[in-house]
């Protein structure tokens, strides 16, 4: 995909859901539903964010990355909570913590990776401690994540922890999200060593290598 074809995509995607979302914010605010209304003002700041904030960052962001972070926030918050696809969905959670173990997988091989690149770090990784801290840091992050959870029900009577299998605790739920969160971060681990370790395509292949090629102040170049 060209990087003229991926901007452009990311542009009708950002533009579509703020526009589906506007929509339901309005709907909300006009049968006084306020809080609801509130949280999908939120969401439509969060999805804009990556498009309006990317020049001023210092760090050149891929459309295949902007694409990926707002379909993420707008099928976990909007639909997930606002249209409340958790309930309707058995499988919407755990296929969103599989989501976010693929994408805090990927963060965190790039992280590393960046590092062990850069020319100006005097710093040299092996393919497999590189696959090791992407696993971790997407396990890491996906714990934080249940940890957190776990404190809103607690503190203000929310429902994040969505019971399953008849376990009205939060438990199985926690355990599960916890597991997909692995076999995510495990998937995108493996195919980072793969890439690194082979230099064989994957789906990751093209994510580093335009990151790369936008960014190549952070590798010395």
């Amino acid at each position: 995909m060209t990087d003229d074809l991926a901007t452009r995509i990311n542009r009708w995607i950002v533009a579509l859901t703020a526009m589906i979302m506007t929509a339901e914010c309005t709907w909300l605010a006009i049968n006084q539903q306020w809080l609801s209304a509130v949280v999908v003002a939120v969401i439509i700041v969060l999805v804009l964010a990556p498009s309006l904030l990317g020049p001023r960052l210092p760090v050149v962001i891929p459309s295949e990355f902007q694409v990926a972070a707002v379909a993420f926030i707008f099928a976990a918050l909007f639909l997930g909570e606002i249209r409340s696809y958790y309930d309707r969905f058995w499988w919407w959670d755990i296929a969103l913590h599989a989501s976010s173990g693929l994408l805090l997988g990927i963060l965190g091989f790039l992280l590393v990776y960046i590092l062990n690149e850069n020319e100006r770090a005097d710093l040299h990784m092996r393919p497999r401690f590189v696959a090791l801290f992407a696993f971790l840091f997407a396990f890491a992050v996906g714990a934080a994540w249940e940890v957190f959870e776990f404190s809103m029900d607690r503190l203000f009577g929310t429902q994040m922890q969505k019971p399953m299998f008849g376990d009205d605790s939060g438990l199985t739920d926690t355990m599960w999200d916890l597991i997909v969160d692995g076999v995510g971060a495990f998937v995108v681990a493996t195919l980072g060593w793969w890439y690194s370790r082979k230099q064989r395509r994957s789906f990751i292949t093209t994510w580093v290598r335009k990151f790369i090629e936008k960014n190549p102040r952070l590798f010395g170049a």
